[in-house]
């Protein structure tokens, strides 16, 4: 059909197809982005869930670790004592020969620390 000018008047069919088309992409864009995100979250969740145990599981080496290191520390610090308890032992039963390798050792680190 024409107008009195001469043109097709069948615009209006036209911009409902283009309209109609639209809402179709926007509806199959809306239902692809609702699938994609169905389907990624048994990997997210699997994700999240490895996260989580790989964070416990640095988190309960730490602390072994840090256990561990004060167990050690204590053992030094209890093997210190004893070495300082049988150092003074041996001074209050040999004087005069601790006061000699006072004597020795205090020469000695003289000589060292003067060569340089």
């Amino acid at each position: 059909m024409t107008n009195k000018y001469g043109t097709a008047t069948n615009g209006g069919d036209l911009e409902h197809k283009l309209e109609h088309g639209v809402e179709r992409a926007t509806g199959a864009a809306h239902h692809t982005i609702d699938s994609v995100s169905d389907a990624a979250r048994p990997a997210i969740e699997n994700l999240r869930s490895g996260a989580h145990r790989a964070v416990d599981t640095a988190g309960d080496a730490a602390a072994h670790a840090a256990g561990a290191l004060g167990v050690k520390g204590e053992e030094l610090q209890e093997q210190g004592k004893v070495i300082v308890e049988r150092a003074g032992s041996y001074v209050r039963e040999h004087p005069v020969a601790s006061l000699g390798m006072a004597v020795a050792a205090g020469y000695i680190l003289s000589r060292l620390m003067s060569s340089r």
